[in-house]
């Protein structure tokens, strides 16, 4: 076993104003980096880029994105199912491929594409949780002028 350095999964998150992951591990985006806003939001898009060690390739690894208020509670929105928490919780696994060196770190990216929201003016956070790996990408809601 490595040390907890080598073991520990790379995240970083880009926000942008829509992505697509392909099956090589990119992520295609369009108007990334940005961190303020309107509200209604523009449709966006969260682009996660994972690297995973070459230990824990072949293992399940739950990943939850979420947003949260500038307290850091989840931001919840009424729908037609009533109300929602903006969350979205999947398993990624990577595979070992054949001739990928020992200790390398292998990608796993994926985009979530998310509709217009309704959010009033303040300061928000999508917090990734890969793991127990934690990252958060901060942005700002500001009033239309």
């Amino acid at each position: 076993m490595g040390s907890p350095m080598e073991d520990q999964i790379e995240a970083h998150i880009i926000l942008c104003d829509a992505a697509q992951a392909d099956p090589t591990g990119k992520i295609h985006m369009l108007g990334a980096g940005w961190s303020i806003t309107t509200s209604p939001t523009s449709p966006q898009a969260v682009a996660v880029m994972l690297k995973v060690p070459w230990d824990r390739t072949n293992e399940k690894i739950h990943v939850t994105l979420r947003l949260l208020d500038g307290d850091g509670h989840p931001v919840v929105l009424a729908t037609a199912q009533g109300d929602q928490v903006v969350r979205v919780e999947s398993d990624v696994e990577v595979g070992r491929p054949p001739g990928v060196a020992a200790g390398s770190h292998l990608p796993a990216s994926f985009a979530v594409n998310i509709a217009p929201m309704p959010l009033p003016p303040g300061r928000y956070m999508w917090q990734l949780q890969a793991g127990d790996t934690i990252r958060d990408e901060v942005f700002q809601v500001v009033a239309q002028h």
